[in-house]
This record gives C-alpha cells, sequence and structure tokens, in this order.
C-alpha cells in the first residue's frame, strides 16, 4: 500500500519565527508530539518534538515564551514520498529510530505517516512491529 493512502493530509505546521510555547500549544491542541516546520510554500525546513522542547530548551532553563522554535528544532528530518510503500515506511522508521516521516513531494510537505498508520492497515507480517521494536531499541544501552 502507498503512503498517499495511508498519510494524514491535514498537517498543520509552524514557522521558525514561533515560539516553544506556541509549538507546545499546538502539541496540546492537536494531542501530537511532533509539528512540522515549513515555510510560505510548505517547504520543509524541519520539525520541532515534544522531546526537543523538554531536552534542548525546558532541560537548560530556557525560557520557552520567548524562545524561538529555530533554536530548538531538528532540522534533519527523514522523509518519505507519497509513492513510497508502507514498507519501505517502515524500513526507514526502523533504522532512523523515529515514529513519524513527514510526507514530501516537489519540495512541498503533503502529508505525516505514523508508526500507527502503518499498524491499521496490517502490512506484511509484522513490520510496523518490528520497526516499532527497531524504533524502541536504547541508543545507548548501557544506560539501562
Amino acid at each position: 500500500m502507498k503512503i498517499r493512502e495511508l498519510m494524514t493530509t491535514e498537517v498543520k505546521t509552524l514557522k521558525r519565527e514561533h515560539t516553544l510555547q506556541e509549538a507546545a500549544q499546538m502539541m496540546s491542541d492537536l494531542d501530537v508530539g511532533i509539528i512540522p516546520v515549513a515555510n510560505q510554500g510548505d517547504h520543509l525546513e524541519g520539525v520541532i518534538t515534544d522531546r526537543d522542547i523538554v531536552v534542548r530548551a525546558v532541560a537548560k532553563g530556557m525560557d520557552i515564551n520567548s524562545t524561538k522554535i529555530n533554536e530548538c528544532l531538528s532540522p534533519s528530518v527523514v522523509t518519505v514520498s507519497p509513492e513510497q510503500t508502507a514498507q519501505e515506511a517502515a524500513k526507514l522508521m526502523a533504522d532512523n529510530q523515529v515514529r513519524r516521516l513527514p510526507v514530501v513531494e516537489d519540495n512541498r510537505l503533503v502529508g505525516i505517516v505514523a508508526i500507527g498508520d502503518l499498524a491499521v492497515v496490517g502490512i506484511h507480517e509484522n513490520e510496523a512491529g518490528f520497526a516499532l521494536s527497531e524504533i524502541s531499541e536504547p541508543g545507548r544501552p548501557e544506560l539501562h
């Protein structure tokens, strides 16, 4: 099954100049843990995650009301094309230990796909489960 058939297309975005508080509020309102950061024309510039806010700002004592997303966003983002398959997306998620992939077509953000989207369609034999187990592997096992 193609990502185009699985992705969420109504994706809210923020700009680099929005504050972390605005990002956190949007995440709360939408009940999500990631907001794509895009400029005019929906060109993906990165993502801001709940973890980015906590680890890169709150833990360092930054003021979330004045700190801009630009200071904490994840600029290197793994993306998927709407024409790629669910299996390819699951492998990308596993290889990069991420649970969500922005969907980009012609350099424009057109959607987002999450591990749950892949699990719902029952992709081959448990690939979503495999991806999740790979994502859940600790980056530094010696700390666990």
